[in-house]
């Protein structure tokens, strides 16, 4: 039997919603390492042929019937696939695409009458299928089967059948799209009219680097006298900006989908596919010695990871904890202020809570956020609502939750008041899921921002949510946005686009909502493309005509899943940075002018078993590291320090790796030490006869 053949069998063991039948593909080209090609049957199959009418004729035209014992000689004729080979394969499908796809929240939500929902569903089992072979896909014009009789059932000839092609290349790298943007060359007036505000750290630190003349000897002197001589924790956090491409810290049998530094970067937190959370301590540098951290016992292996590929870490472990199974991941998980407990979201309608301190304290809080219809009794991992939640955050204080979420329809966005026990907000926000939601400020939570695959970052005034509209839209990406961040003072936020553009936004710049009913809902990203096929096309426009972001940056390649950026932590760098993961496997960092500050290769990382007391170099690694993929990125509030979380391509596996400004991490050494160092140098500058040491030794 054809494996697509088999594909379709297979939808008996699907939920009822998510018929696949009625589907069918003109083509199905399949590349992996064996050169697999797969043709799929006839559209005239059985079960289409029982539902046609009585009495109704098929068209004489159609091809032969499909045959799949004739396609099977045909693949072992010509060599392209062998019997065991074909039988791995469809028990592939049986024991572990099905399972997986069964719980995805697009299936068990779906409408049978959703065209692109049911094929959607036919690529992605095929995707699973070619999991183990490292196959890419090509599945061109996806459609409902013509009904007889139909009126527009011929295929237009005319048609560019490369534009309705949809290319999956699941498990090869991502393509760069930073072709596709010409690189910055020159400071941007609106990123330096950013650092000249003072709304982003000292601006005589922000203006430095662009004065071409040296600073006159007795201003320096004059400097030093009046601030001590001893630089700044500002000034040290600027200049010490990581640049180095890493050391592996952490090893995953699953895809990490968020890794970061807890507020007082004390603590360093990750969820992956696996469902599994795991909280380090990071107040001690990495150990030199490889721990295994013990899963639970009732570990749920969805991906059937080996032993082999089990946590291996060198951080401190403080507690590792397995989640509620919900569906496909854990999509997004938080740390409360006091670094007491933690949220995680899996794409349905309960957020959970846990404690983060106690390893042995295994209650998880079930955090309800649909509709009660009922009185029934709730058990701890019910879930009867009928959207999926993607971001969680607590709120500053700690008291409440809020939550963007997606029912294929609208893009929900609510909030939890966790003293009352109860949901106390709830806005049909966007016309598409909510990927990310966050507070707009650490001082209060009257504010609320949400970033959707519509193209639209809105901003929510608790205090005066007349008729459910918004206080105002951020307007400026063409395609989806995966996530928004805050700087934390009420005024700027960023977000990434699959439009390859990371934007930065003033919260006093935005359109208005009535600016925003009267623009024309007309979509100006690339027509039938889909992030997730690891390749960009030409864009047709480079932002929304009504755009009114303050800046762009580019160069990275938002691809494959949703890729996280951040603002630089403000203690140290007054948060004149912005930085993201990348699908081309790099972590880019850029100044506000515009420019890149650093581009960190995450496949350079070094081995998890290397000593960074070593001073010998570590040897080339043999590994293939194509296909890295940085989804987060953490910068620690007060060392020069980056926590990346990338995933390995094909292998379903990722890693944590630690980057530091080289060099400054080794002793031990930390930024305290540095300004000790500078303070005990100003106190030596201050002593008599320090004036002609310093015109002997620094100029």
């Amino acid at each position: 039997m054809s494996s697509i053949r088999h594909l379709v069998d297979l939808e008996m063991d699907l939920p009822e919603n998510a018929i696949i039948d009625g589907i069918w593909q003109e083509e199905v080209e399949v590349e992996g390492e064996e050169g697999l090609d797969f043709y799929p049957p006839d559209a005239d199959m059985e079960d289409d042929e029982d539902d046609m009418d009585e009495g109704e004729e098929e068209d004489d035209e159609d091809e032969d019937e499909y045959d799949p014992e004739e396609e099977a000689e045909m693949f072992a004729e010509e060599h392209r696939i062998s019997d065991s080979e074909l039988a791995d394969l469809q028990r592939e499908a049986e024991s572990r695409a099905l399972e997986d796809l069964a719980t995805q929240a697009e299936l068990t939500s779906a409408s049978t009458d959703n065209v692109t929902v049911r094929s959607e569903a036919v690529t992605a089992i095929i995707r699973r299928l070619l999991q183990a072979h490292g196959g890419s896909i090509r599945v061109s014009s996806a459609r409902a089967a013509p009904a007889s009789g139909g009126a527009n059932d011929e295929e237009d000839p005319d048609e560019d059948e490369d534009e309705d092609a949809f290319y999956y290349n699941r498990w090869g790298p991502p393509r760069s799209a930073a072709k596709f943007f010409s690189p910055v060359a020159q400071p941007s007036k609106a990123g330096m009219d950013l650092l000249r505000s003072g709304e982003f750290g000292s601006v005589d630190l922000s203006l430095k680097k662009f004065r071409r003349k040296k600073t006159p000897l007795p201003r320096v002197l004059r400097d030093r006298e009046l601030n001590g001589g001893a630089k700044t924790r500002e000034q040290l956090g600027r200049t010490y900006v990581p640049n180095s491409h890493g050391t592996i810290v952490g090893l995953y049998g699953a895809n990490v989908y968020s890794g970061q530094f807890s507020a007082d970067s004390s603590f360093f937190y990750t969820c992956s596919q696996d469902f599994m959370l795991h909280v380090y301590d990071t107040t001690a540098p990495p150990s030199a010695q490889i721990q295994r951290p013990p899963y639970p016992q009732q570990r749920y292996r969805r991906w059937g990871v080996d032993d082999s590929e089990d946590h291996q870490t060198t951080m401190k472990t403080v507690k590792s904890m397995r989640g509620n199974p919900g569906s496909w991941t854990i999509t997004d998980v938080d740390l409360s202020p006091d670094n007491e407990r933690m949220i995680y979201s899996s794409i349905t309608s309960t957020i959970y809570m846990a404690k983060t301190r106690d390893p042995t304290d295994e209650e998880q809080v079930p955090l309800h956020f649909h509709d009660r219809t009922s009185r029934r009794a709730r058990g701890a991992w019910d879930d009867d609502g009928d959207f999926g939640i993607w971001s969680c955050r607590f709120s500053a204080d700690g008291t409440e939750v809020v939550a963007g979420a997606g029912n294929r329809q609208d893009g929900l966005l609510f909030v939890y008041d966790l003293q009352a026990q109860r949901r106390v907000l709830k806005i049909t926000a966007h016309e598409d899921d909510i990927n990310s939601c966050c507070w707009a400020d650490t001082a209060s939570g009257n504010v609320l921002i949400s970033a959707s695959d519509d193209t639209f970052v809105k901003v929510w005034d608790r205090r005066s949510l007349s008729g459910g509209k918004p206080s105002g839209v951020l307007v400026g990406h063409t395609e989806g946005i995966t996530n928004v961040a805050p700087k934390g003072d009420g005024r700027y936020v960023i977000s990434n686009g699959k439009d390859q553009g990371l934007r930065l936004w003033d919260l006093r710049k935005m359109r208005s909502s009535q600016e925003f009913e009267a623009m024309p809902r007309a979509h100006y990203g690339i027509p039938d493309w889909d992030y997730r096929s690891g390749a960009y096309r030409t864009p047709r426009y480079l932002a929304h005509p009504q755009d009114c972001s303050v800046m762009t940056f580019r160069g990275h390649t938002v691809l494959r899943t949703l890729i996280r950026c951040h603002f630089s932590p403000a203690a140290t760098t007054g948060s004149s940075y912005v930085y993201s993961g990348s699908a081309d496997g790099k972590i880019h960092i850029w100044s506000l002018d515009g420019k890149i500050v650093q581009i960190l290769d995450r496949a350079k990382a070094l081995p998890i078993s290397f000593d960074a007391s070593s001073e010998a170099p570590p040897p080339a690694s043999r590994r293939n590291n194509s296909g890295v993929i940085v989804r987060d990125v953490s910068w620690h509030s007060s060392e020069p320090v980056m926590m990346s979380s990338a995933w390995a391509g094909p292998r379903m596996a990722s890693s944590v790796a630690r980057h530091e400004w080289k060099g400054f991490g080794k002793n031990g050494m930390t930024l305290e030490d540095v300004l000790e160092k500078e303070t005990a140098e100003s106190a030596e500058r201050s002593m008599p006869g320090a004036f002609a040491s310093v015109m002997r030794h620094d100029y």
